[in-house]
């Protein structure tokens, strides 16, 4: 079956950086979209960032731009999210995405906790 599994999250303060990586596995990762979300307390979970199959032309919540980076590796089959100039509204559970073009399935992670200080 189909496994998304975060890691890399934890505790920082305003102003530092934490990467996240997602490890997939049980799907043709190269064929996918991958992306990160996140949650935060009492909020809707909300798009941060996206990489194609080819891993050109990243995008990026506006909230996010700038600060955060989007990488893939299709041989390890991992996709990353390096996070600088942390601020605290990016506390939140951050969800791994995998997401097939085209109407195709779409699969999610189990999250990681991301909080950050003031």
């Amino acid at each position: 079956q189909v496994q998304l599994v975060e890691s890399g999250g934890g505790l920082v303060q305003a102003g530092g950086s934490l990467r996240l990586s997602c490890a997939a596995s049980g799907l043709t990762f190269s064929m996918y979209t991958m992306g990160w979300f996140r949650q935060a307390p009492g909020k809707e979970r909300e798009f941060v960032a996206t990489i194609t199959w080819s891993g050109f032309n990243p995008y990026y919540a506006d909230s996010v731009k700038g600060r955060f980076t989007i990488s893939r590796d299709n041989a390890k089959n991992t996709v990353d999210l390096q996070m600088n100039s942390l601020k605290p509204e990016d506390t939140a559970v951050y969800y791994c995405n995998a997401n097939f073009p085209a109407g195709g399935n779409t699969y999610w992670g189990q999250g990681t906790q991301v909080t950050v200080s003031s």
